[in-house]
């Protein structure tokens, strides 16, 4: 099935101009024309891949600044593809498949993907959630999370530029996590998510709140990629740092 996108000659929503580079893998020659077409209407300048070898090969030399993708690949699938992304890359990755059920899509979230779009999809619903992946991979954590202070500091009143709770330090200027002194490799969603919880360590977020602030998409009822990223953040940070509270959501422990 072929996205819903405005026809051609169709004008930019008014200030949707972008400088963005996005990276398209899609093996479906008609489909991946026509989302090209639409984006760039929109003002991305849009790299293309009709299978997922050949679409790993330009993520290399195009460097896009989010990459969008198909499950459904020649020669490498788009988990496979994922998964090789995300072994040295960080760039936020968007899946648009028809294949929207839940195993599917817990599986691409699973493989690193940011986000999932079900196919067909409206132009403005692709667009958005796009955008908020670029937001959020150039956000500005300390005008977001507020001014920081250090959990276990003595003087609670004093700004700090990082926050420290027990072995996970969090330089909020730099971008840094560490634990153990170590750094941890957090893509922007899994660095957007952490900030929500050191913003208000203690206090439990809904997984609607989490939706709303994290991926900036209305609650509809579907949270999955809300338990999804709790859940690789918890592999990365330590699994008792962040606590369900059941029926609520979840918070950080001090």
């Amino acid at each position: 099935m072929t996205p819903a996108f405005p026809p051609p000659g169709s004008a930019p929503a008014p200030g949707s101009a972008t400088e963005a580079h996005l990276l398209l893998v899609e093996d479906d020659e008609v489909i991946r024309n026509t989302v090209r077409m639409a984006l760039e209407r929109y003002g991305f300048t849009v790299h293309t891949a009709g299978d997922g070898l050949t679409g790993l090969e330009v993520f290399r030399e195009a460097q896009p600044d989010l990459l969008l993708l198909d499950i459904m690949l020649p020669e490498l699938d788009g988990i496979g593809l994922c998964r090789r992304v995300r072994e040295f890359s960080l760039t936020p990755i968007l899946i648009m498949s028809a294949r929207g059920d839940s195993l599917d899509v817990v599986s691409g979230l699973e493989a690193g993907a940011d986000d999932y779009v079900v196919k067909p999809c409206e132009s403005a619903v692709l667009v958005a959630r796009i955008r908020s992946l670029l937001r959020r991979a150039s956000f500005d954590p300390v005008a977001r999370a507020g001014p920081p202070v250090r959990a276990d500091d003595a003087d609670p009143g004093a700004e700090q530029d990082t926050l420290v709770f027990g072995d996970l330090t969090i330089d909020t200027r730099g971008m840094e996590v560490r634990r153990g002194g170590q750094p941890l490799a957090l893509t922007p969603t899994e660095l957007r998510m952490l900030l929500e919880f050191a913003g208000s360590p203690g206090v439990v977020l809904e997984r609607r709140t989490l939706l709303s602030r994290v991926w900036d998409h209305a609650w509809q009822g579907d949270t999955r990629v809300v338990d999804l990223h709790v859940q690789r953040l918890r592999a990365k940070i330590g699994a008792e740092r962040i606590e369900t509270v059941r029926g609520f959501g979840y918070k950080l422990r001090r």
